[in-house]
């Protein structure tokens, strides 16, 4: 026989202010991926089974509300896989203009995901896959939960 101890959490709640996960989200291809890391250690997310969504990625000239539906797409992929609340994000993306990056910025806030930084392809090491390291980047520049 085997014996194991479960403990009851403390009851405190969770801070509705603490920042939640970072992601690293690759919108350089017509699909977009997403990936999270842990101390470095970088992981490509998806969708559990029967819950599978693609993540096209809209043209420049898209609207807002189909950049906004690729943001909270790719939350609701990292919130499920992570079981956690995801407020931050850095993305891959291959051509960036000063008007699609403001379009984009709006789109990502009105998703609840706040942009980091938006990197080419070619600003990342070629050692891991874009959202990979779009993810170690993320959880790098991601702003800590007070007390850690």
């Amino acid at each position: 026989m085997k014996l194991f101890q479960i403990e009851e959490p403390d009851g405190s709640p969770a801070d509705p202010d603490a920042p939640g996960a970072a992601i690293g989200i690759d919108a350089s291809g017509g699909l977009a991926v997403v990936a999270v890391s842990v101390g470095g250690n970088a992981v490509t997310l998806a969708d559990r089974e029967s819950f599978e969504r693609d993540l096209p990625v809209p043209g420049p000239d898209a609207p807002l509300t189909a950049w906004q539906a690729l943001f909270e797409g790719a939350r609701l992929r990292a919130e499920r896989a992570l079981g956690r609340p995801v407020t931050h994000a850095v993305l891959v993306f291959a051509a960036l203009d000063p008007a699609l990056a403001a379009e984009l910025l709006r789109a990502s806030e009105a998703a609840g995901i706040e942009l980091l930084c938006v990197l080419s392809p070619a600003d990342l090491p070629a050692s891991a896959t874009p959202a990979e390291a779009a993810s170690v980047i993320a959880e790098d520049m991601a702003p800590r939960p007070s007390g850690i």
